[in-house]
Parts: structure tokens; C-alpha cells; sequence
């Protein structure tokens, strides 16, 4: 067994003990934000840790009504540039604590006065002690230079935020339902979506499209064929992708689409019967046993009851395919090419 689909497997594990190792600082962060009456916030993130953010900004904006953007960490560690930050939300995220451009928008950001939090797996990271809270993944060790739990506990952590900022129970319930249901997930799926990548064993290039809170999954499934795979693969948001994008796909052209029951569902359907238009086959990730059965070459996922939880066991599906795919190429999953761990930048 690699070390990522190890790590994989311990996702619902992850999941039942983030709430209890974070619920003290979330109560006290929660006070502060409504004390403050913050409603914008930004986020500072590279690569996987960006991705989750997008699926933040998602959650916020749904839950919370908070408009929120990704920061653009040159402004400040190129250019010089001075942000007034002071009445944000500020959030770096980094599965090492140690991204130098995201531990610089904090510092700013608490020089300015903004209200700064870091999500890491790192209690003892730079970014943790800069902010004036630390959210902890709780992932444990994460081995595999692919992210997997990490990035799964980032994607919790702000759900969670978002949950007890907006007091929604249900959709408390909702997080604290996903260690079984994404449990239940890997032992029910894992067989039929490593058999899925055998129609793509020798694909050189894709693409992965959603929208709504699982557009920032294919962003991050993308990036997990990329760096495991070395497939020039790329994420793109459905209603994005008619405007220019569509025009790379012919009948060869592999193209994955992440369709989850709710409302970006019918937007989803609407991209496969386009592409089928052109000539392609789609493959359809669904937990939609109706919308499955219509497109044919598809995966049929449990479902949690919410498009927001239910990104989780997409992204779960998009780590055990590219693993898996990863492995049938004869590659090492845990060990990409050019790639370590941990990377800074500025």
C-alpha cells in the first residue's frame, strides 16, 4: 500500500476528532468576529491549501453572507505594497505552517489590526505563532508529498468556522455525520473507482470540470493527476468553461465531470449532453443513481444530503483516482518527480 492511499484512509479518522482538538479556539474566534462585526475576509494560500480556501470562500459567502477574496501574497513580499487589512478576517493556510509568503499577508495583516487566523498541521509552525489563532488539522504526520488528509482537514476546519460563525446546527450535524458516511464511502467505492481509471491509463492531457462548492475539488483533482501522474490535466469551473475553453475538447479529449446533487447539478447536465454535442464521452461523478444511469460511463458516490458535505467524498474520489492511476502507470505516488513536501515561496 503507498503512503497517500494509507493517508487516504485515514480521512474519517481525521474527521471525528478535528471539532474536539479546535472547539475551545473556535468559540473564542467566533466571540471575536461578532464582537468585531467582520464580514470580508482573505485568504492567504498556495497550491492544495488554496484550493481549500476556494471551498472557504464558497461556505462563508453561502452560510454567511461574508465576501471574501484570495490574497495575492506579491503585493507584499515583491512589490512592497501596503494592504489596509485592518477590519478583515485574515487566513493563512498551509499544511506546514512554514509558507514564507502566506506567514508575511499575516504579518501585515496583524499590523494593520486585522482579526489573523492560521490552519496548519503544525502547532509549532511560524504561521501558527504569528496568528492570533491557530486552527489544527489534528491530520497527524502526513508522509506523501501529495496532500490528501490535510487538505480534507483544511476544507473541515473552515466549514466548521463557517458553521459556528452562522450558528447552523444542521449544518454542524451535517460535519459531524461525515466520519461515517465518508468511512462507509472508501470501503463501498474504492474497488469501482481504481477500476475507473483503467480507460485512462494512457491519457497525456484532461479535464475536470464542476461548479459551486465541488468547482474547487476539480481544481485540486487536476492538481493530484498532475503531480502524480505527470498528465497535463485542468480544473475549470463549468460556467467558466464555455467561455473560451470549451473549444479544446474533440472526441479524444477526456473530460471528467463532478456532478453532485443540488443546485449547480442542472448546470452540470447541461455541460455533459454539450460535450456529448461535440463528439466526447464524459465521465460523470455523481450521487445521483438517475443522473448515473443517463450518462452512462459513470460513478455513482453515496451522498450526504448537502452539495456543501458532499465535496468531501469528491474530493476523497479524486485522491483514491489519482493514486490509483498513479500506481497502474508504474509511478510512485508519495514520491513525485521534482516535488518536496514542504515548499516555500514568496
Amino acid at each position: 500500500m503507498t503512503k497517500m492511499l494509507k493517508e487516504i484512509f485515514e480521512q474519517p479518522g481525521v474527521f471525528s476528532g478535528i471539532e474536539k482538538a479546535n472547539r475551545e479556539t473556535l468559540l473564542k474566534l467566533v466571540a471575536e468576529l461578532k464582537e468585531r462585526e467582520i464580514d470580508h475576509a482573505v485568504f492567504a494560500a498556495r497550491g492544495t491549501s488554496r484550493h481549500a480556501a476556494i471551498y472557504g470562500q464558497y461556505f462563508l459567502g453561502v452560510y454567511k453572507g461574508v465576501v471574501s477574496a484570495i490574497a495575492a501574497p506579491s503585493i507584499i513580499t515583491v512589490y512592497d505594497g501596503k494592504l489596509s487589512l485592518g477590519r478583515d478576517l485574515v487566513v493563512g493556510i498551509s499544511q506546514s505552517g512554514k509558507a514564507a509568503d502566506g506567514l508575511a499577508v499575516l504579518k501585515q495583516a496583524n499590523e494593520c489590526g486585522a482579526l489573523t487566523v492560521a490552519i496548519t498541521n503544525n502547532p509549532e509552525s511560524p504561521m501558527a505563532k504569528e496568528a492570533k489563532y491557530h486552527l489544527y488539522c489534528a491530520a497527524g504526520e502526513e508522509v506523501s508529498v501529495a496532500a490528501t488528509k490535510t487538505f480534507t482537514a483544511q476544507m473541515f476546519l473552515l466549514a466548521l468556522l463557517t458553521a459556528y460563525w452562522s450558528d447552523n446546527l444542521e449544518l454542524l450535524d451535517g460535519l459531524r455525520d461525515l466520519p461515517f458516511i465518508s468511512g462507509e464511502m472508501i470501503k463501498e467505492c474504492r474497488q469501482q473507482i481504481e477500476d475507473s481509471t483503467r480507460v485512462f491509463k494512457f491519457m497525456k492531457e484532461g479535464i475536470v470540470l464542476a461548479r459551486g462548492f465541488c468547482y474547487p475539488i476539480a481544481l485540486e483533482a487536476a492538481l493530484k493527476i498532475q503531480e502524480t501522474c505527470y498528465v497535463k490535466m485542468k480544473g475549470y469551473a463549468i460556467s467558466d468553461f464555455y467561455h473560451g475553453p470549451l473549444a479544446q475538447v474533440d472526441p479524444e479529449t477526456p473530460v471528467i465531470v463532478l456532478a453532485p446533487s443540488g443546485k449547480a447539478m442542472s448546470d452540470a447536465e447541461d455541460m455533459i449532453e454539450r460535450i456529448r454535442e461535440i463528439g466526447a464521452q464524459p465521465f460523470v461523478v455523481t450521487d445521483s443513481a438517475a443522473l448515473a444511469e443517463k450518462a452512462g460511463f459513470a460513478l455513482t458516490l453515496p451522498g450526504t444530503g448537502n452539495e456543501a458535505t458532499q465535496a468531501f467524498l469528491f474530493a476523497i474520489f479524486v485522491q483514491i483516482f489519482a493514486q490509483a492511476l498513479s500506481v497502474s502507470k508504474g509511478l510512485n505516488p508519495d514520491e513525485p518527480r521534482a516535488l518536496k513536501k514542504v515548499t516555500i515561496t514568496r
